[in-house]
């Protein structure tokens, strides 16, 4: 990254926290997004939440977003996603690759 807004994001990227919803436990949903943030330029994280669900933290071009956020729609193979929530990311964040929590 080069030059950085005040978020700390490079021009042209934005930043989102997703909590997922559904069947997203057991079913190897964290991998599939960690795959297809991968594969399309977005850094950030995953993990699994107590409540079942499971939280993303990403930024990246926004291309790359929408090809992240419709992975996370659907899902892997076993996984059902009921809802997608978006909410604020923290800010000061910075990431360098994308992981799983």
């Amino acid at each position: 990254m080069s030059e950085v807004d005040h978020r700390g994001l490079v021009p042209g990227w934005t930043s989102v926290h997703w909590l997922v919803a559904g069947r997203v436990q057991g079913v190897g949903f964290r991998y599939h997004v960690l795959h297809a943030a991968r594969r399309f330029g977005v850094l950030g994280d995953v993990r699994n939440l107590a409540n079942g669900g499971v939280e993303v933290r990403a930024m990246g071009p926004g291309d790359g977003m929408d090809e992240l956020l419709a992975a996370v729609r659907t899902g892997p193979p076993g996984a059902r996603v009921d809802s997608v929530e978006t909410c604020e990311l923290e800010k000061g964040l910075n990431f360098d690759t994308f992981t799983i929590r």
